[in-house]
């Protein structure tokens, strides 16, 4: 053994910590890939955070502008249509009156006119729905119309609220 000893050129001891020595140093080699691998990854990943956060930034009004004008466009197409159907029954409307005949029976229909040699009627049904109910002996009803309505603003005016 003594030959043993004299031939190793270390001892137990020396080798022990020699071997002690490079693993702490593989281990410390290896921590310190890994946190250079772990610190390049949260730097990327910094920086893609930043990217995307800028970018959303950036096209966050223009997409805002571009929904708002979008709904803007819709509601003037909508008027559009409305007006144009409006401006159709206008038309209808002005074609009617230039007929005769149309004018004729309005005027029969909504002021009562009559032609000559004819006897016009006013019926009133007291039970038909919208009609006012005239109290019997109402001196409102031997006047005319306007009467009443300059009777009743008369009567507002001096009322006190």
């Amino acid at each position: 053994m003594a030959a043993r000893n004299k031939g190793d050129r270390f001892s137990t001891t020396t080798r022990l910590r020699l071997l002690g020595e490079q693993t702490a140093a593989r281990v410390y080699r290896s921590q310190t890939r890994r946190q250079a691998r772990r610190s390049r990854l949260t730097g990327r990943a910094a920086l893609l955070v930043l990217v995307v956060c800028t970018l959303v930034v950036a096209l966050a009004y223009p997409i805002r502008s571009y929904f708002s004008q979008a709904t803007d466009i819709a509601d003037q197409e909508q008027a559009r249509n409305e007006a144009e159907r409006r401006v159709e029954q206008l038309r209808d409307a002005k074609a009617r009156l230039q007929d005769d005949a149309y004018i004729v029976r309005l005027s029969r229909e909504h002021l009562h006119y009559v032609k000559p040699g004819e006897t016009g009627f006013t019926v009133y049904d007291p039970k038909a729905p919208g009609t006012a109910q005239r109290p019997d002996g109402d001196e409102a009803a031997d006047q005319p119309w306007y009467s009443s309505v300059w009777n009743g603003v008369d009567r507002a005016d001096r009322s006190e609220p």
